[in-house]
């Protein structure tokens, strides 16, 4: 690992998480672990009679299906902007 790494600790459902992170990145890892702790309150509060692990694993499920969404979302973008610029050199070509 690099020299630019740092060491930080987050504190998940109770649990401590030592993490070596990039220089500069404390910051944004610790509002994703705010988030993720607001997340799973929020599950806690909904489902009164699951326990913490149910509630880490519906939040990770909610975390999960974002990111997916998220990649075929860009994924998708890509495909029209490689049609987009078909059509464009059709376009060029017709144009010439």
């Amino acid at each position: 690992m690099g020299d630019d790494l740092k060491s930080m600790q987050v504190f998940i459902s109770g649990r401590s998480y030592p993490l070596k992170v990039k220089d500069g990145e404390q910051a944004v890892i610790q509002n994703v672990v705010d988030e993720l702790a607001e997340k799973i309150r929020d599950f806690q509060l909904t489902y009164v009679n699951k326990d913490k692990q149910d509630c880490l694993a519906m939040a990770l499920l909610t975390y999960a299906v974002d990111n997916h969404r998220l990649r075929q979302s860009a994924s998708s973008l890509q495909v029209l902007s490689e049609k987009v610029d078909k059509i464009d050199l059709l376009l060029n070509e017709a144009l010439v």
